[in-house]
């Protein structure tokens, strides 16, 4: 089953738009879920529209929900919407009253591409007893501290915004508010310490593309978690930042998550 709509939120007060699929067989008992999130440039049906999610699913015994979040980063904007309340907190609660879907932290997975690689890992860390599994996708960005500092040392400079779009330091402007000021669940490593002081590490998976300008950051991030003594998988692909990568990735990703 494949749905595409719209469903109203009462965090964000407004209509939203929300795609599902599910596997083809029926189950007497409840489904996995996997709240699979879209890329900064992207939206709910991206994943149905550029990935070969449909043919994964559709033998597996689980549910995948994406919904919309704009270019938030998975957020609670200062000036906005809190798109990490409705993702976290409510859309979960909407699912479940309208599909067979598990509650358990055991069969629930959170996975995403680029921005949504960082809102899954993001959103995970906030609510680590939510989510069992994590999935992130060629993320960026994972050093937010380093990235904020950046733009506020650069941002003004033309070639500065030309190289990285006026419309990415207006989005983190709107996240974070002029000053660029994060709050205490943007940077996640420092999340990553904390949530292995409650000892709730979910399972980590990373990937990234050979070939995609994040790579660089994602070697220092799995050097770090290293260091921190923090256990992930972390696999190399052939390809760049696009779906032809982000789609073996979340092949891997599911056979993992559904221990294939």
């Amino acid at each position: 089953m494949r749905l595409s709509g719209s469903v109203y939120s009462k965090i964000m007060d407004m209509d939203t738009g929300l795609t599902i699929v599910t596997p083809n067989k029926l189950r007497e008992g409840k489904y996995k879920v996997v709240y699979l999130l879209h890329g900064l440039c992207g939206n709910d049906r991206s994943w149905l529209d550029y990935s070969m999610l449909p043919a994964y699913a559709a033998k597996g015994d689980t549910v995948y929900v994406m919904p919309d979040a704009g270019r938030s980063f998975y957020s609670n904007m200062k000036y906005g919407f809190d798109y990490q309340r409705y993702v976290t907190e409510e859309l979960p609660v909407i699912c479940r009253n309208m599909f067979n879907i598990s509650a358990a932290r055991e069969d629930t997975g959170i996975m995403g591409c680029s921005m949504g690689g960082y809102g899954a890992l993001r959103c995970a860390l906030t609510h680590p007893d939510s989510y069992g599994f994590v999935g992130a996708f060629s993320s960026g960005p994972l050093f937010a501290k380093a990235g904020m500092d950046e733009i506020k040392k650069y941002g003004d400079l033309p070639d500065y915004a030309e190289r990285f779009g006026l419309r990415l330091i207006k989005d983190f402007k709107a996240i974070y508010g002029d000053s660029l000021e994060l709050t205490d669940d943007a940077e996640i490593l420092d999340m990553l310490v904390k949530v292995k002081a409650e000892n709730k590490l979910p399972r980590i998976y990373l990937t990234c593309g050979k070939d995609d300008a994040f790579m660089k950051e994602h070697e220092l991030f799995t050097g770090a978690l290293d260091k921190m003594g923090i256990p992930y998988e972390f696999d190399k692909l052939e390809g760049a930042h696009e779906f032809q990568c982000f789609n073996e990735a979340l092949k891997r990703a599911i056979a993992r998550f559904e221990g294939r």
